[in-house]
């Protein structure tokens, strides 16, 4: 059985998202439908002795209402990457694992990437090597798709040749509305993710920060840790 999951990209996700790569063969980066600035494609958060502090890429949405995650530009006047790379250096120098990921991680941040998704999709590539995850990454982007919402998910599934769909249980209520899956022999299954707790830096746990936080904390015993969910 081939299993496959598809996620658009998002920026330094939770532990949940590398759960469901991990459980795949192939992982889609869904970069060809429409971008959502109120979503996580552009943000997401660390652990600091304040509590959690959100960290979100800028970018160019003046006149660009329609445009696909795959299309957009980060708007690099800003600077955010040292400012992201300070922040995530500062909150996490006293972590166990700090050293494990401080200097990739700066060369990700300094190599002048201009668009969020190529950004992202860097970041959780690096992330799952350092989490020992070796699944197959494909962008729908260069897939030859066609379709909307269950449709489209169904017709990746079938370019991939993929038999078993692993879908976030937030996508449920569309997916049930017309389950496309069953009708096209493909097994569906959703994803029900219990996060676990580890170590972490500054007082009570927090859940639901980026996978940095548990990396920079468990290092090597971090994937271990996200199957356990």
């Amino acid at each position: 059985m081939k299993t496959i999951a598809i996620m658009q990209p998002t920026y330094l996700p939770w532990l949940g998202y590398f759960d469901l790569i991990n459980r795949s063969d192939v992982f889609v980066f869904l970069d060809s439908v429409q971008f959502d600035k109120r979503s996580w494609q552009q943000r997401n958060r660390i652990k600091t002795p304040n509590g959690e502090l959100m960290l979100t890429v800028p970018v160019l949405t003046k006149g660009r209402s329609d445009q696909k995650i795959c299309d957009v530009m980060i708007d690099i006047s800003q600077k955010f990457e040292k400012k992201h790379f300070n922040s995530i250096c500062s909150n996490y120098k006293k972590s166990r694992y700090f050293e494990f990921l401080v200097v990739e991680l700066e060369e990700i941040f300094n190599s002048e990437i201009n668009k969020l998704a190529d950004l992202n999709i860097r970041l959780i590539e690096w992330l799952s090597s350092k989490l020992g995850i070796n699944t197959k990454f494909v962008y729908s982007s260069q897939l030859d798709t066609d379709g909307s919402k269950t449709e489209l998910l169904v017709n990746i599934c079938k370019i991939i040749n993929a038999d078993h769909y692993i879908s976030p249980a937030g996508s449920k209520e569309y997916i049930d509305q017309n389950n496309l899956f069953i009708k096209s022999g493909i097994k569906l299954s959703y994803q029900n993710y219990k996060h676990p707790t580890y170590s972490q830096l500054y007082g009570d746990f927090i859940p639901y920060m980026s996978v940095i936080d548990l990396l920079f904390n468990e290092g090597k015993k971090s994937l271990e840790l996200i199957k356990s969910g």
